[in-house]
C-alpha cells in the first residue's frame, strides 16, 4: 500500500504588494518513494511550494502535511526529518568542510560519533575527502555544491529537497551527483527535484508535476505524462508545449 509523504490541498500565496498569486490552488501528493520532479518556468512558483513544503512559509490558504504533520504548526519537527539541498549555496565559506558538516551534524542532533562516521563516509563518496580541512571559500563550484548536497544528507532523511542540485557544475561532478541520487533513490528514499535541466529530470524522475503560473499543469508518472504526448520526443518538448516558449525573467 502505498503511503503519501507530502499532501498539498488548494494551497495558494500572494506575497504583499503582488497582483497575482505565487502559488494558487496548487493540490499533489507525493508517495513514499518517489522521485518527483518539481518542474516549472522561472516564477512558476516552485520556490514559494517548496518554502511552504519546509514550514519557512505560511500559506494563505489550503494545507501542506509533510509525513501526516500539518504544516507550518509542525515545521520544527518536519525539518528535523527532511534535508533541503538549496540552489545557492548554504555553507559557511570560512569554515573548513569538515566543520560545516559537523556543524549540520549537530543541528540536526545527531551523536558525535554518528557525525564523524557519515562524514568520513560522505566525503568519500563524493571525491572531497581529502579536503576536509581545507576552507570552503577555496574549493571549486562543483566542489562546493557536492558539500552542499552532503549537508542536506547527512542525517539519513526520509524526504529530500533538491533545488537545481548540478548548477554550475562540471559534467564530472554532475555525473557524480546524479548517480548517487540514483542510488539513494533504490533504497526508498523520497526526493523532490526541481531543475530547469529537463535532461536530469527525465532520467532520474518517477512522477513529474509541471507548474506555471502558480497553478498546476499537469502531474503523474513520467511515463504517463510523456505518454500522453506522443508527438513529443522528450520531456524538453512535452515542457514547451505546456509552459509555451516565451521567455521568463
Amino acid at each position: 500500500m502505498s503511503v503519501s509523504v507530502v499532501q498539498l490541498h488548494n494551497l495558494s500565496k500572494q506575497y504583499p504588494h503582488s497582483s497575482k498569486r505565487a502559488v494558487s490552488d496548487l493540490s499533489f501528493e507525493i508517495e513514499e518513494g518517489t522521485v518527483f520532479g518539481l518542474l516549472g518556468p522561472n516564477g512558476a512558483g516552485k520556490s514559494t511550494t517548496v518554502m511552504m513544503l519546509c514550514g519557512l512559509t505560511k500559506p494563505d490558504s489550503g494545507s501542506v502535511s509533510v509525513f501526516g504533520l500539518a504544516m507550518p504548526e509542525n515545521g520544527g519537527e518536519v525539518r528535523k526529518r527532511i534535508g533541503v539541498a538549496p540552489q545557492e549555496i548554504a555553507l559557511f565559506p570560512t569554515l573548513t568542510a569538515y566543520e560545516n558538516l559537523f556543524y549540520f551534524g549537530r543541528m540536526y542532533g545527531m551523536q558525535t560519533t554518528e557525525i564523524t562516521t557519515q562524514i568520513k563516509t560522505y566525503l568519500t563518496t563524493f571525491g572531497l575527502i581529502e579536503k576536509k580541512n581545507k576552507m570552503v571559500s577555496t574549493f571549486s563550484g562543483g566542489m562546493k555544491r557536492r558539500l552542499n548536497l552532503i549537508a542536506a544528507i547527512l542525517h539519513k532523511p526520509k524526504l529530500i529537497i533538491l533545488d537545481e542540485p548540478t548548477a554550475g557544475v562540471d559534467v564530472q561532478s554532475r555525473n557524480m551527483i546524479l548517480s548517487f541520487l540514483d542510488t539513494i533513490k533504490q533504497q526508498g528514499t523520497t526526493i523532490i527535484y526541481s531543475s530547469h535541466v529537463l535532461e536530469e529530470a527525465e532520467r532520474i524522475c518517477s512522477h513529474l508535476g509541471i507548474i506555471d503560473e502558480g497553478k498546476l499543469i499537469t502531474s503523474g508518472t513520467k511515463g504517463a505524462i510523456l505518454g500522453a504526448h506522443d508527438d513529443c520526443k522528450n520531456l524538453e518538448q512535452v515542457f514547451l508545449k505546456l509552459t509555451g516558449k516565451n521567455i521568463r525573467d
